[in-house]
């Protein structure tokens, strides 16, 4: 069984600027970004507001960083953050995923970070 440490970080949302192509905005396309949501960086890119800014917090980014997160428009999010894969999800590692956790005080994820150590019998 796997678990998602994302939903206990939000370090990436909280670290990187969120910045896209504009028209995956609601503006362009349907059920895309809010655009209401978003910044315009110049005539080509949108940003995430908060993220566009010297705090670097997603708008989007719901919740405590590092203890409990989500997304609060995680089914119209846009590719960049779609694209970014966190540390070893799918067996591979991603240095960036490392630099916004170290940041905020929290350990790399790890392979085994991605099972549930609740899932296997306790030992009788």
């Amino acid at each position: 069984m796997h678990v998602n440490p994302c939903l206990t970080c939000g370090a990436c949302c909280a670290h990187y600027r969120v910045s896209f192509y504009w028209a995956e905005t609601d503006a362009g396309s349907d059920n895309g970004v809010p655009a209401v949501m978003t910044d315009q960086v110049n005539d080509f890119l949108a940003a995430m507001k908060g993220a566009h800014t010297s705090s670097c917090r997603c708008t989007a980014l719901q919740g405590v960083t590092g203890e409990s997160v989500s997304c609060s428009i995680y089914e119209r999010r846009a590719s960049t953050c779609r694209e970014f894969a966190p540390s070893w999800e799918n067996g591979i590692h991603n240095m960036r995923c490392d630099q916004a956790r170290l940041a905020w005080g929290l350990s790399p994820l790890r392979p085994e970070s991605w099972i549930d150590p609740n899932h296997f019998p306790k030992a009788a």
